[in-house]
């Protein structure tokens, strides 16, 4: 048997703790497998003091990253600190330019400097493997760098935050508000004491730029996708879709179009029969799309330490192995430069509600500038009531006023641009109160669907 693959591991939180465990307790498991042994020898944190519930005796202790990382003691670096820049940052630069393999969970720092990292790596002849930065426990990059490299690729999308997506099944199950369901989460460990990161969708901006770049081909740009998150989302929205046959997920959406690569995330209405509108909670899954294969769903723990642990060592036991691939799925220097689709192109429906003043005259106008931007209603429906969960229910012969009602409008496939247009006009009318409210509809059926 070869000599033992020796890691050094920087960040002892959660992942990094639930690595060391993993590796203690499966060491003669992963031998067998690997065909060597792999032992973890020294480790890089800021506090020594901390109880992490694992046995720290018998590793060296290292006060600097950096330093680590540039040990002779060790052949991998695995990088658990996180942050796109900083310690993080210079570690792996340092890993890689003396001759270490690196293995990290690191998403933001590889949506920003990926491709440079990559080519550091591949100068150099070592690995920059990153299974554990886009889905938690989901073999999403091994799927898209091996096992679909025969088919092309012309979408892939998923739910990749669980925070959001257990807010949203909270809302819907319980009639909850966003920020009742916030708390809950943030009680629980679900969300940081500050949520913004994942609410506002950057999170799952920064693991599509890194599944877009291994889809396509392309270099990495987190900057050009389009980015909405679920602030705004309220129990009339949950209700509503749910009344039309729909659920509201938080999507990441990147795909291929004759103008180029369009990469989107937003809450998104998902008919209720479809694979995607079942997965609940703080679960992940992604869906690719290819020419050869047809639709491939994987579905999984998105986070947590023995979901994401369970994926670092999978890219260590690869490298154990002697198992070299492309960081991105192809040579740094083979990968296309990221060429943007812009969203106002996006084809799709479009869910609209509107706080329509209850006057003569307001409907017509409102369907006037529709239909000046060639747009078709498939319903319109007007609520004499607040949803359920924000008023209690009124008569519908309740008298004409001239508060605002609120009317859900679904329309048929449009453009992003003329819908923008229209909403922009009856804005300009003073038929409506507030901003006009719009969520994208997904109703392509997928594999599950499909086959029944």
């Amino acid at each position: 048997m070869q000599d033992a693959l020796r890691l050094g591991v920087a960040g002892l939180g959660t992942v990094g703790a639930s690595v060391l465990r993993l590796v203690q307790e499966h060491g003669e498991h992963l031998a067998v497998r690997c065909g060597r042994p792999i032992e973890v020898v020294a480790i890089a944190a800021r506090d020594r003091s901390r109880d992490r519930g694992v046995d720290l005796a018998g590793y060296v202790w290292h006060e600097d990253a950096e330093q680590l990382a540039r040990s002779n003691s060790i052949d991998v670096f695995v990088e658990l600190i996180g942050g796109e820049s900083g310690p993080a940052e210079t570690a792996v630069r340092a890993a890689l330019s003396s001759g270490k393999h690196v293995v990290t969970a690191n998403k933001a720092l590889l949506a920003r400097h990926g491709v440079e990292l990559a080519k550091l790596a591949e100068a150099n002849g070592v690995s920059l493997n990153f299974e554990a930065a886009i889905a938690g426990g989901i073999p999403i990059v091994k799927a898209l760098r091996e096992s679909l490299a025969g088919n092309a690729v012309t979408r892939v999308s998923g739910i990749l935050n669980g925070t959001c997506n257990y807010i949203l099944t909270r809302m819907e199950r319980e009639g909850l508000s966003f920020e009742e369901c916030l708390k809950e989460a943030q009680r629980l460990g679900y969300a940081e004491a500050d949520p913004t990161f994942d609410v506002e969708g950057n999170d799952t901006a920064h693991k599509l730029a890194l599944l877009t770049s291994l889809a396509f081909g392309c270099e990495t740009s987190v900057d050009s996708i389009y980015l909405e998150g679920i602030t705004e989302i309220t129990t009339a929205d949950i209700e509503a879709a749910d009344e039309l046959g729909y659920r509201i997920k938080l999507l990441g959406i990147a795909q291929r179009t004759d103008s180029g690569i369009e990469q989107r995330v937003h809450p998104t209405m998902v008919p209720k029969s479809s694979s995607i509108a079942r997965i609940d909670g703080v679960l992940n899954a992604v869906a690719v799309e290819t020419d050869y294969l047809g639709e491939v769903v994987l579905v999984g723990p998105g986070a947590g330490g023995n979901a994401t642990a369970s994926s670092v060592v999978a890219d260590i036991a690869d490298i154990a192995r002697g198992d070299l691939m492309p960081t991105l799925g192809v040579p740094a220097a083979e990968l296309k430069p990221y060429t943007r689709a812009r969203m106002r192109r996006h084809e799709g429906g479009y869910f609209i509600r509107l706080s329509v003043f209850d006057r003569p005259g307001a409907f017509a106008t409102i369907a006037r500038c529709m239909a000046e931007k060639n747009i078709s209603l498939e319903s319109i429906v007007q609520r004499r009531r607040a949803p359920r969960s924000e008023a209690p229910e009124q008569s519908v012969e309740a008298p004409r006023t001239a508060a605002p009602q609120p009317v859900i409008m679904i329309t048929y496939e449009t453009t992003e641009a003329d819908i923008q247009a229209a909403l922009e006009a009856i804005g300009r009318e003073n038929v409506i109160a507030g901003k006009p409210r719009m969520i994208r509809i997904e109703r392509k059926p997928d594999a599950a669907t499909a086959q029944g």
